[in-house]
C-alpha cells in the first residue's frame, strides 16, 4: 500500500491528538509528493510579509493555497485577484481565521498578523493539527514566547520562523569564519539598526473606520481603543499593545546572529537600558527613537543600538552586526560581511550576499514537512530565544536602567516592577493559551 503525504499527516495529528508515540523512524522518514497530493497552506493576515511568504511559497509546484484570510476586506479583494492571477487552484476567503482552522484538508498555516495575534493563532494551529510557518518575533511578550513553544512540543508540529537569516549562505558562512577563530577570540559584539519608518512624525487624530475593516477583531487580545489610521496597518509597530519597535521588529533578525555566533541558548546575566523619544519627543510612537541596551555575558558584551527617524550608521551601514575580536573586527549586514584586520594579522575579507534566502527558508520549512522533521532552519525555540532577548531590551528600558537579572524557569525578574510586562492581560473575550 502506498503511503501518502495526506495519508500520513493525518494519521500523525490522531496519533498526537489521542496521546500515541509514534516511532522516530516513521516521524522521520522521507516522503514523495505527488502530483495529486499537494501540500494545501492558507495564509492568515494577507497585507505584507504574509502575502510575501505566500508568494514565495508558490514558487513550488508542490504547494496549493485554498485559503486566504485577513479582517481587512479590501485587502482580502486584493489579495483574491492577486493568487488568482498566480494560480487556477480554487480558494476560499475568512475573516475569521478559526473558521479556516476547522478545515480537514489544510496542512500548514502563514501567519503574517500583528504581532499581538501571533500566539493565539498560532496556538489554535497548533492544535488543530496544522503546521506553521509564522513571522518574527514569534509573539509580543515573553509569556506568549514560552507558550508557543509549549504548544509547538505538545501538538508535535513543524514549525518556521521567519527569520530567514538562518537560511542565508551570507550569514552561514560568516557563522563558519567566526567558529574557525581567525578573528580571535570576541569580546564584544555590538548590534544596531537605524530606520526612518519608526518614528512617526506626524501625529493625527483618531477618525472613523473604514469601510469594510473588522477593528475588534484585529484589536483581538489587545485593549480596546478608538481607531487611528497610525496605529493601524504598518505602523502598528510603534505602538506597545501590538510591538516592541525597532527592538524587536529588526532586533530578533540581528541579535539571532550574535546569539547564533556565541552559541548562546539561555538568558544574560543582566540587562541593562536607557532610552527615550528624543529625536522626535512629539512624535507619535510610544516604542523608543532612541535605544541602547547592554547584555552582559561571562565572556563577551553584547549591545544593542537603535535611532529611528534616520538611516545612517557605523561602517556606511544603517543596520549591521559589528564582531570586536583580537585579531580584526568582522561588520556584517544582509549584503555583505567585511574584515578589517587588526595591524595586519589576519588578511581582509568582503563576502557578498546571494539574496536567496527567503526562498530557501521556505523550502526548508516544506521539506521540513514532508519528513515530519521538526529541526527546521529556524525552530520555534530560536525564535524564541531571540524575541526574548528583544523583549528583555524593552523591559530594561522601560523600567528606567535598572540593572535586570530574567529567571528564565520561574519567569521572573529581579525588579518586580519589571514583572508586568512578563505576560499580557488579554481582552474579553480572548484567553491566555492555557497548555
Amino acid at each position: 500500500m502506498t503511503i501518502t503525504r495526506r495519508s500520513f499527516l493525518k494519521k500523525t495529528s490522531y496519533a498526537v491528538a489521542t496521546g500515541l508515540v509514534m516511532p522516530a523512524y516513521v516521524r522521520s522518514a522521507p516522503m514523495d509528493v505527488s502530483a495529486n497530493d499537494k501540500i494545501n497552506v492558507a495564509l492568515i493576515g494577507c497585507r505584507s510579509m504574509g502575502w510575501s511568504n505566500l508568494s514565495t511559497f508558490l514558487q513550488s509546484d508542490e504547494v496549493r493555497c485554498v485559503a486566504l484570510c485577513d479582517i481587512d476586506q479590501s485587502i482580502l479583494n486584493l489579495r483574491a485577484k492577486d493568487l488568482a492571477v498566480l494560480r487556477e487552484d480554487k480558494f476560499d476567503l475568512y475573516g475569521d481565521y478559526r473558521r479556516l482552522l476547522d478545515r480537514k484538508d489544510i496542512d500548514a498555516v502563514i501567519i503574517g498578523t500583528p504581532d499581538h495575534w501571533h500566539c493565539l493563532q498560532f496556538v489554535d494551529a497548533c492544535r488543530a493539527g496544522k503546521d506553521v510557518y509564522v513571522e518574527k518575533p514569534i509573539a509580543n511578550s515573553i509569556a506568549e514566547c514560552d507558550v508557543m513553544v509549549d504548544a509547538a512540543n505538545r501538538y508535535d508540529r513543524v514549525v518556521q520562523v521567519g527569520q530567514q537569516q538562518r537560511s542565508a549562505k551570507l550569514w552561514k558562512e560568516m557563522i563558519a569564519y567566526l567558529d574557525s577563530g581567525i578573528l580571535g577570540e570576541i569580546s564584544r559584539i555590538h548590534v544596531y539598526a537605524n530606520f526612518n519608518y519608526a518614528a512617526i512624525i506626524n501625529t493625527v487624530s483618531d477618525s472613523d473606520l473604514p469601510e469594510g475593516i473588522d477593528f475588534d477583531t484585529w484589536l483581538g487580545p489587545a485593549p480596546e481603543r478608538t481607531f487611528n489610521s497610525q496605529r493601524f496597518h504598518g505602523l502598528w509597530r510603534m505602538f506597545w499593545d501590538y510591538g516592541g519597535g525597532l527592538m524587536t521588529d529588526w532586533g530578533v533578525h540581528l541579535l539571532d546572529m550574535a546569539l547564533w555566533a556565541k552559541k548562546v541558548n539561555s538568558m544574560p546575566k543582566s540587562i541593562q537600558a536607557s532610552a527615550g523619544n528624543f529625536l522626535y519627543p512629539n512624535g507619535m510612537h510610544e516604542t523608543f527613537d532612541t535605544q541602547s541596551v547592554l547584555y552582559q555575558f561571562d565572556d563577551h558584551v553584547l549591545t544593542w543600538e537603535n535611532n529611528a527617524g534616520i538611516e545612517s550608521g557605523p561602517y556606511g551601514k544603517s543596520y549591521g552586526l559589528v564582531f570586536t575580536g583580537k585579531n580584526g573586527t568582522l561588520v556584517a549586514n544582509r549584503d555583505d560581511w567585511q574584515v578589517y584586520p587588526e595591524r595586519e594579522k589576519i588578511p581582509e575579507k568582503i563576502v557578498k550576499a546571494d539574496h536567496q534566502e527567503h526562498k530557501e527558508h521556505i523550502f526548508n520549512f516544506l521539506e521540513c514537512m514532508k519528513r515530519r522533521d521538526r529541526n527546521t532552519a529556524c525552530t520555534i525555540e530560536t525564535g524564541s530565544l531571540s524575541a526574548k532577548y528583544a523583549h528583555l531590551g524593552n523591559i530594561a528600558a522601560r523600567v528606567g536602567g535598572a540593572s535586570l537579572q530574567y529567571d528564565d524557569k520561574n519567569q521572573s525578574f529581579n525588579i518586580a516592577e519589571a514583572n508586568k510586562y512578563i505576560k499580557p492581560r488579554y481582552r474579553t473575550p480572548w484567553k491566555f493559551p492555557q497548555m
